[in-house]
């Protein structure tokens, strides 16, 4: 006999798109191809100590709504321009909250805000934010768990 054991706080499955299917549907520019690869590159080098900068990662523990986040991205940018000789920012975007047992998960599980869930719109969503903030020219940095 086999017993099945489900996880109660599961609310839903879903097959997630391939990330075919999302790079296509939101594809990256080639402006912002190099602002990404750019700011990779000038990362590493102040991690390998090349680059005599603080690197500053800072930003919103999540985001939960996308234009929010790109008011902060553009006030962000705004400043990292004035102190770039010294620091070199790059925005925490984080569309999960992997730590919450109950409660809010984030913009990929509910985008919507509605304890419905629906990751294949909140992926697309969060995959639009970071295209965005590529093209407002400000660095970003996410964890994926």
């Amino acid at each position: 006999m086999t017993i099945r054991i489900s996880d109660l706080q599961i609310a839903l499955e879903e097959a997630l798109p391939p990330p075919s299917e999302l790079h296509a549907a939101l594809p990256v520019g080639e402006a912002e191809a190099l602002h990404i690869a750019r700011s990779r590159s000038v990362v590493q080098q102040i991690l390998a100590g090349a680059d005599d900068r603080l690197l500053v990662i800072t930003g919103p523990c999540s985001i939960h709504e996308p234009e929010s986040a790109l008011e902060y991205a553009r006030r962000l940018g705004d400043f990292a321009a004035c102190v770039s000789d010294a620091l070199f920012i790059v925005m925490r975007v984080y569309f999960e909250k992997p730590r919450t047992r109950l409660g809010w998960k984030g913009l990929i599980y509910d985008p919507d805000l509605d304890g419905r869930g629906n990751i294949r719109q909140g992926l697309t969503d969060a995959r639009r934010v970071l295209l965005d903030v590529a093209r407002l020219g400000v660095p970003a940095g996410s964890e994926i768990l």
